[in-house]
């Protein structure tokens, strides 16, 4: 996958819920649960769905915020999979939160 050009990630960054750019090469969001094993949950749904993908985010635990942080390591910076996954993190989010 080839890395998006800076106009390329301004385009897809407005189509996320409030994800942002860190250091130029990662997308992150923080998530916060109402109940610690909720976030649990999640943590487990956004590591399978990455592993059918093979693109694993960074994700930190602390307590009821998760912290997930993506990038492609061969493009050096971000590509489309990495914002698609964002939305599909987002559903998984959406779908936890409204059970």
């Amino acid at each position: 996958m080839d890395k998006l050009t800076d106009r390329e990630i301004e385009i897809r960054l407005v189509e996320l819920d409030r994800w942002k750019i860190v250091d130029e090469k990662w997308l992150e969001k923080k998530y916060r649960f109402g109940e610690y094993l909720n976030g649990i949950d999640f943590v487990q749904k956004v590591a399978h769905r990455s592993e059918q993908e093979n693109h694993h985010p960074f994700i930190s635990i602390d307590y009821k915020l998760i912290s997930v942080r993506i990038s492609s390591w061969k493009a050096r910076g971000l590509t489309d999979l990495d914002f698609q996954l964002a939305k599909q993190y987002d559903e998984i989010f959406e779908h936890i939160i409204t059970k």
